[in-house]
């Protein structure tokens, strides 16, 4: 992707104009960004999908008139059978699929044109299906958004973010529904619009005039205490032996309450001694972001592989790199010479050709073998490309060989 190059997506704006612009700042509508779009599955297949199990699905109603009610909003989590859905003559419910690019090939298709953003940001692609009136009511997202009218018309009410403080919620709404919504923009998306909104916006969008099908791209927005979290776990998991606190030296006290000093010590050594390595933290990080999400599992292949195939990776899969290493769904490799500069373009490119495979080192060769084993990554229809390699080398087994 050309990121300095004008695209109609953006309106005219090349993507790095638009994150300069736009991103984390002020949002953009755009009018017929996607003049051919169409949704990424029918309607009937959309409900059969909300039925199935490990799909995340969540079925929204509205009792009465009064939005401002939290008691007149009811979510149902799914799988969810036809018959838990309203007729859909009946106005005023929407069903929301979260992450159709897991499941539906056109889905991933449409978030690969949103790449200008790194991976490791970008979430998912939601399709929320609407009767006339359905909705989600008023509420903000942590997150960035790109909101696609694929079907059907949505009216949008939009509201810049609260200052000074947190905005706060309907009570007893089982969504995070806000209590004070001032909206200043409004616009009416047809099929093929788009509107971006940054995180914080407040936003309504309400099916207007029949059902109608929105795509939204959203991105991940790690929380800095979660994370920090995350990696203090992530960091203590690559403890051999324990080591314990002594306190051989330790005098009799007069004051039992006081923490001493030399245990506080212990715990600031402890943290220090996991910093230490400076490829700790990015390993960790790396393996942190590239964790799949829960729900997330993959299917096995057996047999030898194909002589001459290409390689893509999963659409579950995640896999990102950084100046050392190459990490995919949770784990981490270190990756130098040719193998590191294949293994970036499979990250980037999320294929590797015939040509490329063939100059793999034996090692990393046989790592792909395990993860397309693992179903991680599929043998496809060869495609040539000049490509050397190198060395791959698993980060754990890695950092064993150190020791």
């Amino acid at each position: 992707m050309d990121v300095n190059a004008a695209t109609h997506l953006l309106g005219g704006l090349s993507p790095a104009a638009f994150m300069r612009r736009h991103w984390q700042k002020k949002p953009l509508l755009v009018r017929q960004a996607w003049p051919e779009v169409a949704p990424p599955l029918p309607r009937p297949q959309l409900f059969e999908l909300a039925a199935q199990e490990g799909v995340e699905s969540r079925l929204v109603q509205r009792r009465g008139r009064d939005a401002a009610d939290g008691r007149a909003w009811q979510v149902r989590p799914g799988p969810l059978p036809r018959r838990a859905l309203p007729p859909l003559s009946r106005a005023g419910w929407t069903l929301l699929v979260q992450g159709l690019d897991l499941h539906v090939p056109a889905a991933r298709a449409m978030l690969e044109r949103f790449r200008f953003v790194p991976d490791v940001r970008l979430d998912d692609l939601m399709v929320s299906w609407a009767s006339d009136g359905g909705g989600v009511g008023p509420h903000v997202d942590s997150y960035d958004v790109f909101l696609i009218q694929v079907q059907g018309r949505r009216r949008w009410r939009v509201a810049p973010p609260a200052r000074g403080a947190e905005p706060t919620c309907l009570e007893g709404a089982p969504l995070k529904l806000l209590r004070h919504f001032a909206p200043t923009l409004e616009w009416v998306l047809e099929p093929g619009d788009m509107l971006y909104l940054p995180p914080n916006w407040g936003h309504d969008g309400t099916a207007v005039g029949g059902e109608c099908m929105t795509c939204s791209v959203g991105f991940r927005a790690p929380a800095a205490g979660e994370l920090a979290r995350e990696l203090l776990l992530r960091l203590s998991e690559e403890d051999g032996a324990p080591t314990l606190y002594r306190d051989a030296g330790q005098p009799a006290t007069t004051q039992p309450g006081a923490v001493p000093p030399a245990l506080t010590a212990f715990a600031r050594q402890a943290l220090e001694r996991h910093l230490a390595d400076p490829l700790a933290l990015p390993r960790a990080l790396g393996e942190i972001l590239t964790e799949p999400k829960p729900s997330v599992w993959f299917d096995g292949r057996d047999g030898a592989p194909a002589t001459g195939a290409a390689l893509q990776l999963d659409p579950r899969t995640r896999m990102a790199y950084d100046e050392r290493h190459v990490f995919i769904n949770g784990e981490s490799f270190v990756a130098a010479g040719r193998d590191a500069r294949l293994m970036r373009g499979l990250a980037d490119d999320r294929r590797l050709t015939a040509q490329q495979r063939r100059c793999l080192s034996a090692g990393a060769a046989e790592l792909l073998e395990d993860w397309r084993s693992a179903g991680w990554l599929h043998e496809v229809a060869a495609v040539s490309a000049p490509g050397r390699s190198q060395a791959l080398i698993p980060e754990r087994a890695a950092r064993r060989v150190a020791r």
